[in-house]
């Protein structure tokens, strides 16, 4: 339970969200950093540039030395700010110092500078990082032909605190503008999930008797969809419970009556003391036993009609062949002739375990109602694009009043021993969960005909 709070949809969202303005400041920070480090560099380079051609062209050569032309004015000008001050040396050869205000390190040996042109590089001097910009200057002619150096240097410590400054001068209203942002995306977040939220508490103050949909009339569409599959799934539990309560409820009704006949007969039987009359108990006890199996069988049946089916193709001609061979010694036993008529092959999406169930349901309540010398035949028919299974009697058949009737659970139109009034019920139930339905009607001329109905399918 903790583990699932401290992964919450809410969190998840917030870090999510947030983190990447997070990088994001930071690599904006950065990024404004290099770019005013490298304008300011930039910005020395040539400042620097500048300071040495003019520093180069104050010295000029001299018969045999040279002539430095730097007047105190413009030294003052390179020394004024002592925190930011141009660093200048002058060498002949190359790091022998002639003229400057401080010695300044050459380049690095892989380095080479041009002639007379400036370069630039960065030194370590007195532990502060510097700037250079060099030029060798070459005079004389021929043997006495010499090379002059002329460096200037400047500290970066002034841009580096300059640019620091103009980061934290950008970044502090981003951070500003970041945490009004966090504020309005956590208060988004919350708003978000609101119907998430109700969501819940109407989930939370339901029970198993309560199972009324769930009503979002503003949410957005990802909620309601989610409402909708639960209410789907409200509907099918409210339905599995509806049905197991009838259920429960039918056995209990139906089973009273028979288990206290049994539980009478056997009492009777154990006080009998004459061989025939405990013979006769003994019977009426099979007898009722029988009842009693046939009406849980019953029950069970209509039970697992009511579940979901899976439908697939089936050959309800070759099922309802091989449902009425299955029959055939019970009708012959009865004296009935059964037979069968149809299509050779005929195809629906159905269930074929429920199909049989329907099919053995209609014969036995033939065989069972129609009476001994008569003829029952099953068919399997297409007819008005539906697929037609109907079993036919010409037995006594019912009136019309009876017929309304026939399908109704636990009703019953005979006193015969044996039925308990739900084959035909089961019957219907599965015509239903395919999509159809059971009709009963009178022969033409004598009898009662059973339709099981069915959407034909290829």
């Amino acid at each position: 339970m903790s583990e699932a709070a401290g992964f919450s949809l809410k969190r998840q969202l917030l870090l999510w969200l947030l983190l990447p303005q997070l990088v994001l400041w930071l690599m904006g920070g950065v990024l404004a950093f290099r770019v005013a480090m490298t304008y300011a560099e930039k910005a020395i380079d040539q400042s620097l540039t500048q300071s040495v051609r003019a520093l180069a062209r104050q010295v000029k050569p001299f018969g045999s030395g040279l002539l430095v032309d730097f007047p105190k004015a413009a030294q003052d000008v390179l020394e004024q700010d002592p925190k930011d001050r141009l660093s200048y040396m002058v060498s002949s050869p190359p790091g022998s110092f002639l003229l400057g205000n401080d010695r300044i390190p050459g380049p690095a040996d892989i380095q080479i500078a041009p002639s007379n042109e400036p370069m630039l590089y960065n030194v370590e001097f007195d532990g502060k990082p510097m700037r250079v910009a060099t030029m060798d200057v070459s005079f004389g002619d021929g043997p006495t032909q010499q090379v002059m150096r002329v460096q200037v240097a400047k500290s970066l410590a002034v841009q580096q605190a300059i640019a620091r400054e103009l980061v934290r001068d950008v970044l502090f209203p981003l951070l500003l503008l970041g945490v009004v942002l966090s504020f309005l995306v956590y208060a988004g977040i919350g708003r978000g999930l609101a119907p998430l939220q109700r969501l819940e508490a109407q989930l939370a103050h339901r029970n198993a008797e309560a199972l009324s949909p769930i009503e979002m009339t503003q949410a957005p569409e990802e909620v309601h969809s989610l409402a909708t599959a639960l209410n789907q799934l409200l509907t099918t539990l409210r339905r599995s419970l509806s049905q197991e309560k009838r259920f429960l409820n039918d056995a209990a009704h139906q089973l009273r009556t028979p288990l206290a006949g049994l539980i009478s007969q056997t009492e009777l039987a154990m006080q009998e003391k004459e061989p025939q009359a405990l013979q006769q108990r003994l019977t009426k006890v099979h007898t009722g036993a029988q009842r009693s199996a046939h009406l849980v069988h019953q029950l069970l049946s209509l039970a697992r009609t009511e579940a979901e089916v899976a439908l697939q193709s089936v050959d309800v001609a070759a099922l309802a062949r091989e449902v009425a061979r299955e029959w055939t010694p019970r009708a012959l036993a009865a004296d009935i002739d059964l037979g069968f008529e149809g299509e050779d092959a005929l195809t629906v999406r159905s269930d074929r375990l429920l199909l049989r169930e329907a099919l053995s349901n209609l014969i036995d309540n033939a065989i069972r109602y129609a009476g001994r010398g008569t003829a029952v035949t099953l068919r399997a028919l297409q007819r008005d694009g539906q697929c037609v299974l109907e079993v036919e009697d010409n037995g006594p058949g019912l009136s019309e009043s009876d017929l309304q009737h026939v399908f109704e659970r636990f009703w019953r139109a005979s006193d015969l021993p044996g039925g308990c009034g739900l084959g035909l019920a089961i019957v219907a139930e599965i015509a239903q969960r395919h999509g159809g339905q059971a009709v009963a009607r009178s022969a033409l001329q004598q009898g009662l005909i059973i339709s099981l109905q069915l959407p034909l399918r290829a």
